[in-house]
C-alpha cells in the first residue's frame, strides 16, 4: 500500500476545529457592537494561521481554516445565496447524547423567498487567505446544496417563485456551479460538500418525518445525486471533490441513527465525486457491509476516530476496524479521519484542544502504519 498524493488523503479530517478563546471573545465583542468587521477578521486571520500550523505539525495534508469564520457549518454559507431568507428557529431540535441526556437547540430556519441567485463569490476571499498561509493542500468545506431543500421540503420554497420544483433544482445547481467554478479559477483543488441528508435518510424516524413533509425518502437520494452532479459539472479534472455525511454534531450530541444500506448503492454509483467521508465511530452508523457497493476509482474515508468525546482510541482498535472495513471494500480504496468536525457550530464538542490534537495525530499515526 502507498500514501496518496492527491485528496482525499490517507489521513484526513472533516474540517471544523475547536475555536480558540481569543476568537470566541472577539466574536462575542463583535456581536455586541464593541468591535467592527475588520477587527473581527483580523482575529480570525491570526487564529486561522495558528490552526493551519497545528494541522501541518500534526502531519495532515489537507488543510482547512477550521471553519473559524462561521457560527454554523451551513447557515453562514447558505444565507449568502440571493433568495434565501434565514429567520429565528421556530422549533427545538432534540440532539441526543450517548449518556441519554438531550441538548435543546433552536436552529435558525431557512426558506426560499424568491428566485435563487449567485450575486457574490461566497468563499473566494476566505479561500485566498487560507491558500496564502497553508503550506499544503488547502481544502474548502461548504454545505451540500441539498441542505436548502431537505429540512423544509416543498413547504419551505415559495410557490410563486418556484411553481415547478425542477426550476428550483436547476437554479440551485447553477448557483453552486458558479461558486465552485469561481473557486476553481482561484486555484482550489480540494472541495468538500457537507451533507447530513443522506445519513438522515437512513434513520427510520426521519424517513417517516420526510414522508409527512410530502417527500419520498426512497426518491430523494436520486434527486440529490442529480443536484450535486449538476452543481459540480465542468469542474477541473484535477479538482478532488468529496462528500461528508453526518448524523448531527452539536455539543457532542447527535440526531440520527441507522446504517448506510438504504443509500449506499445510490450514493456510491450515482454521485460523481472522488470520495466519501463516512461516520463509523459507534453502533449508530451500522456495519461496514454497505461498502460492498463502492466502485473502483472512489475512496471511502472511514470516520472511526470520534470527534464527540475525549477518549483517545487505541491505535490497535482503529487498525482492527480498518481491517473489518477492508472485508467489504479494497484497502487501497480506504482512508481514515475523525467521524465529523470538532466544532460544527461555534460551541464545539466536549473535548479540549489538546484532545483534538491527540486525535488528529492518532489518525496520522495509524494511516502511516496501515498505508505507508
Amino acid at each position: 500500500m502507498t500514501a496518496r498524493e492527491t485528496p482525499p488523503f490517507r489521513a484526513d479530517h472533516v474540517g471544523s476545529l475547536l475555536r480558540p478563546p481569543a476568537l470566541l471573545e472577539a466574536r462575542a465583542a463583535h456581536g455586541k457592537g464593541d468591535i467592527d468587521d475588520a477587527a473581527l477578521r483580523a482575529v480570525e486571520d491570526d487564529s486561522i494561521a495558528d490552526v493551519v500550523r497545528m494541522q501541518e505539525e500534526a502531519g495532515l495534508q489537507g488543510i482547512t481554516d477550521g471553519e473559524f469564520r462561521r457560527t454554523f457549518w451551513h447557515l453562514d454559507f447558505l444565507r449568502q445565496i440571493d433568495g434565501v431568507t434565514v429567520t429565528e428557529g421556530n422549533f427545538v431540535a432534540r440532539f441526543r447524547k450517548d449518556d441519554g441526556s438531550e441538548v435543546g437547540f433552536r436552529p435558525p430556519t431557512m426558506t426560499v423567498t424568491k428566485r435563487l441567485g449567485h450575486v457574490r463569490d461566497i468563499q473566494a476571499r476566505d479561500f485566498e487567505f487560507l491558500a496564502s498561509v497553508a503550506g499544503r493542500t488547502p481544502k474548502v468545506c461548504i454545505p451540500s446544496p441539498s441542505m436548502l431543500h431537505f429540512r423544509g421540503g416543498r413547504k419551505a420554497i415559495d410557490e410563486t417563485a418556484y411553481p415547478d420544483m425542477d426550476a428550483f433544482y436547476e437554479d440551485l445547481a447553477r448557483v453552486y456551479n458558479e461558486e465552485i467554478m469561481a473557486l476553481a479559477a482561484l486555484g482550489l483543488r480540494y472541495l468538500q460538500l457537507d451533507d447530513t441528508n443522506f445519513a438522515y435518510l437512513c434513520d427510520d424516524g426521519i424517513r417517516d418525518a420526510t414522508r409527512a413533509l410530502g417527500e419520498d425518502p426512497d426518491e430523494l437520494p436520486h434527486t440529490y445525486c442529480k443536484l450535486l452532479n449538476a452543481a459540480l459539472a465542468g469542474r477541473p479534472d484535477d479538482m478532488a471533490v468529496t462528500v461528508h455525511m453526518c448524523r448531527g454534531n452539536h455539543q457532542s450530541a447527535w440526531v440520527a441513527q441507522g446504517g448506510y444500506e438504504p443509500v449506499a448503492d445510490i450514493l456510491f454509483n450515482e454521485l460523481d465525486v472522488d470520495g466519501f467521508f463516512m461516520e463509523y465511530d459507534d453502533d449508530r452508523s451500522g456495519d461496514f457491509a454497505p461498502l460492498r457497493f463502492l466502485p473502483p476509482g472512489k475512496t471511502v474515508v472511514l470516520g472511526i476516530v470520534t470527534s464527540k468525546h475525549a477518549r483517545l482510541e487505541p491505535a490497535d482498535d482503529v487498525k482492527r476496524r480498518i481491517d473489518e472495513a477492508a472485508g467489504f471494500a479494497p484497502l487501497e480504496q480506504l482512508a481514515l479521519s475523525p467521524q465529523c468536525g470538532f466544532s460544527s457550530t461555534v460551541d464545539g464538542n466536549d473535548l479540549t484542544v489538546d484532545d483534538q490534537l491527540a486525535k488528529l495525530r492518532r489518525v496520522v499515526e495509524v494511516a502511516e502504519d496501515v498505508w505507508g
